[in-house]
C-alpha cells in the first residue's frame, strides 16, 4: 500500500482514483528523454502508459445517489464511462490532471437535490466572484444591526469593496409594521452561491432572525442580488433576485453600486441580466428614480448619533467654534471655556444644527500642533459643552486630522469627525473613524496648510473635474478602510489649494462635481456635500473687505449659490445669516432661485448691491 501511495502521489493521481486501484498496482512509464523515475507528469507530453491501468467507472449524478459501496466494476481496457454514461477512449490526462468544473466538461460525481442542473450547482472556490448583497432591517437598532452584519460578512469570506447609501423606506406588501432601513454592498468572494446563501442565513440567525411571516418585521434581511455574471435557478436560490424590478428599496441601493461611465465589464454583464435594454438604470427610472427620493416611500438618510438626518429635506447649518489663538477670522476670542460655551449657545440660538469645534488652525502657513497640544485645548470645552441643555437634539463635530484627537473627542461626546485632509495627514484616522462608527467629513485639499497655496497645488486644468477625481480617490480609500458610504460627507474645500476663480467655479459647479463622481460611482454622487465659504479670503478680494468679520453678507451670497447647486450642509461663522440663507430650501415659491450673484459670477458686497442683470437662467431670490 505504501508503494502504491508513493507512486500515485508522484504522478499527482486524484484521491478518488487512488481508492479504486489495486493495492499492488504500480504504473509503468515508457522512457521518454530520461528514466521513468525522472519523467515529469506535468510536462508537455506527459507520462505515456505502456499498459493501461485498471479502469475506474464513473456514474452520472443521479446514479451516484443510488450507488452503494465502492465503485469497483471495471470497464474494458482503454475505455472509460464519463459522468453522463458516454463511452470513450481513456486519456492519460484523466488520471493525472486535477479536476475541472463541470461547465468545462469535467466528469465529476455530483450529488445534488435540484431537479434542474445549473451552471452553479458546483460551488466555485478558486476564482473571486463579484457579488451584490441587499440589506434590510426594521426591528431594534437598525444601524447597529447593519454594522454587525458588515462585520460578520467580512469575517465569513466576503471582501466588501463598495457600499450604497442608506435609505429609510416604507414597508412593502405587509404595511402594518415599522419603517425599514435598506442598503446594499458590493464585494468579492470565493464562496459558491449556495455556500454564500448558507453563510448569510447563519448571519441572520446569529443577529436574531428566527422566522416570522413573509415580508413581515425582521431584525435583518440579507439577499443575494447578483453573483458574478451567473443566472441561478435552484430550489433555494434565484439570481438575479426575481423581484428587483418592482422594489425601489432594492433598486436605489443597487444603482448606487454602479457607475455611469459604462466601462466596467462586470457592470455591463449585470445590466444585461436585468433583461431591460437600459439595464438597472432604466428599471430604477421606471419606478420614478431620483424624483421619489425624499418622499414618504423612500428617503436617503445619514445616521448621526441616535437620529437619522434627512439631508435631502433641508439644508443643515454647521456653526464654527474655533478654540485657536491664530484662526484667520476669530482667533483668540473663544480660547476660554466660558467664552466658548457662550458662543456655542449663540450659534444654536441662531439656527445651527451642528457645532463644529476646532482646536487647531488650518489657515495657510499655520503652525501645526501635536495631538497632545490639540487635546489640551479641546477637552475642557468638549467636556462642558456636552452638559449644556441647549445641545439637546443638536450635533457636535470635531474639526481635526489626527486619529488620536478624533478618537478621544468621540469618546467624550462628539458625533462626527471633520477632517480637512481626508485622511492624508494621518492615514490612521480612516480606520479609527470606521471603528468609531460615526460620520466622517472628507475635504479636498492638496498638500497641507503649509504647502496648499504653492503654485503646483494651485494648478488646475478643470477644477471641478479634478476636485471630483481627487475626492473620489479619498472616498475609495475610506470605504476600503471600513467607512460605509452612508457615513461619508464630502467637502470640496473652498479656500484650500484654490485661487479665487477656482472657488467660484466650485461653488457654481457642485452639480458638475457630482456628475464626475457619478461616472465612477452613482452612490458617491449621492453623498451629502458640505460647503464652507464663510469669511474666506476670496470673498474679501471680490468685495474689497479686508476684515473677515465684514464678509458675512458675501458669505450669505456664496452659501445661497451653493445651496442652489446642491450643497446639503453649510459651515458658517455667523449662524443667523447662514440659517436665513438656508431657508430658501424650505420655501416652495417657484420664483425663488438665486440672489446676490452678478453676471461675472462675482458675489456682491451687500444685499442692497444687487446687480441689474443676472446669469442666464437665474432669477432674483427673496431674502428672509
Amino acid at each position: 500500500m505504501a508503494r502504491r501511495s508513493a507512486e500515485c502521489e508522484r504522478l499527482n493521481l486524484r484521491p478518488a482514483i487512488r481508492a479504486h486501484l489495486p493495492l499492488d498496482y504500480t504504473p509503468h512509464l515508457k522512457k521518454v528523454g530520461g528514466s521513468a523515475q525522472n519523467s515529469n507528469p506535468s510536462s508537455a507530453l506527459g507520462p505515456v502508459w505502456t499498459q493501461p491501468p485498471p479502469a475506474v467507472r464513473r456514474l452520472c449524478p443521479a446514479a451516484s445517489l443510488r450507488a452503494k459501496g465502492p465503485l469497483t466494476q471495471p470497464s474494458p481496457p482503454h475505455v472509460r464511462v464519463d459522468a453522463w454514461g458516454l463511452r470513450r477512449r481513456r486519456r492519460v490526462s484523466d488520471l493525472t490532471h486535477p479536476p475541472r468544473s463541470l461547465n468545462r466538461a469535467s466528469r465529476h460525481i455530483v450529488p445534488f437535490k435540484a431537479r434542474l442542473f445549473t451552471q452553479c450547482s458546483l460551488e466555485a472556490r478558486s476564482v473571486d466572484q463579484e457579488i451584490v448583497i441587499a440589506m434590510g432591517s426594521n426591528v431594534g437598532d437598525r444601524v447597529s444591526t447593519f454594522n454587525r452584519a458588515l462585520q460578520l460578512m467580512k469575517s465569513s469570506g466576503v471582501n466588501i469593496t463598495r457600499h450604497a447609501c442608506l435609505y429609510e423606506t416604507a414597508p412593502a406588501y405587509v404595511t402594518d409594521q415599522p419603517r425599514f432601513l435598506n442598503s446594499a454592498i458590493r464585494g468579492t468572494t470565493r464562496l459558491g452561491p449556495h455556500e454564500l446563501l448558507k453563510m448569510l442565513k447563519e448571519i441572520e440567525k446569529d443577529i436574531g432572525r428566527t422566522g416570522g411571516i413573509r415580508y413581515g418585521p425582521r431584525p435583518i434581511d440579507l439577499d443575494i442580488l447578483l453573483y458574478g455574471n451567473s443566472q441561478i435557478h435552484s430550489e433555494t436560490l434565484i439570481v438575479p433576485h426575481e423581484r428587483i424590478h418592482e422594489r425601489s428599496f432594492v433598486l436605489a441601493p443597487l444603482v448606487d453600486l454602479l457607475g455611469a461611465s459604462g466601462d466596467d465589464a462586470i457592470e455591463t454583464s449585470w445590466h444585461s441580466l436585468s433583461k431591460c435594454s437600459g439595464g438597472f438604470f432604466e428599471l430604477w427610472n421606471k419606478l420614478g428614480g431620483e424624483s421619489i427620493i425624499g418622499t414618504e416611500s423612500i428617503k436617503r438618510v445619514l445616521p448621526v448619533g441616535d437620529c437619522l438626518l434627512d439631508w435631502c429635506e433641508r439644508t443643515l447649518v454647521m456653526g464654527v467654534l474655533n478654540l485657536t489663538p491664530d484662526s484667520f477670522s476669530d482667533g483668540g476670542k473663544f480660547q476660554q471655556v466660558e467664552a466658548a460655551i457662550s458662543q456655542a449657545k449663540l450659534l444654536i440660538s441662531e439656527g445651527a444644527a451642528i457645532i463644529d469645534i476646532g482646536a487647531q488652525s488650518t489657515r495657510p502657513f499655520a503652525k501645526r500642533l501635536s495631538p497632545n497640544e490639540e487635546l489640551e485645548r479641546l477637552i475642557p470645552v468638549l467636556d462642558e459643552i456636552t452638559k449644556i441643555p441647549e445641545m439637546e437634539g443638536k450635533l457636535l463635530s470635531v474639526d481635526t486630522f489626527y486619529a488620536e484627537v478624533a478618537n478621544e473627542a468621540v469618546k467624550r461626546g462628539a458625533h462626527m469627525i471633520n477632517d480637512v485632509s481626508a485622511g492624508q495627514l494621518d492615514p490612521i484616522i480612516l480606520k479609527v473613524a470606521a471603528e468609531l462608527g460615526v460620520p466622517y467629513v472628507a475635504m479636498h485639499m492638496r498638500g497641507d496648510p503649509s504647502t496648499m497655496q504653492s503654485e503646483q497645488n494651485l494648478h488646475y486644468d478643470n477644477v471641478c473635474k479634478e476636485v471630483a477625481l481627487e475626492l473620489y480617490t479619498r472616498v475609495r480609500e475610506a470605504e476600503l478602510s471600513g467607512i460605509p458610504l452612508w457615513r461619508l460627507v464630502l467637502d470640496p474645500g473652498i479656500g484650500f489649494s484654490k485661487k479665487s476663480g477656482h472657488n467660484l467655479e466650485v461653488i457654481m459647479g457642485l452639480e458638475s462635481i457630482r456628475r464626475e463622481m457619478g461616472k465612477m460611482s452613482i452612490g458617491a454622487s449621492h453623498v451629502p456635500i458640505l460647503l464652507g465659504p464663510s469669511r474666506k479670503r476670496f470673498l474679501g478680494e471680490i468685495c474689497n473687505r479686508a476684515n473677515p468679520v465684514e464678509r458675512d453678507v458675501a458669505t450669505v451670497a456664496a452659501v445661497t449659490a451653493g445651496i442652489l447647486n446642491g450643497a446639503n450642509i453649510v459651515r458658517v461663522h455667523n449662524a443667523g445669516y447662514g440659517a436665513d440663507a438656508a431657508k430658501y430650501r424650505c420655501c416652495n415659491e417657484p420664483e425663488i432661485m438665486l440672489f446676490l450673484v452678478s453676471p461675472r459670477n462675482k458675489v456682491t458686497e451687500a444685499a442692497s448691491e444687487v446687480a441689474d442683470t443676472y446669469p442666464s437662467g437665474f432669477e432674483i431670490v427673496k431674502f428672509y
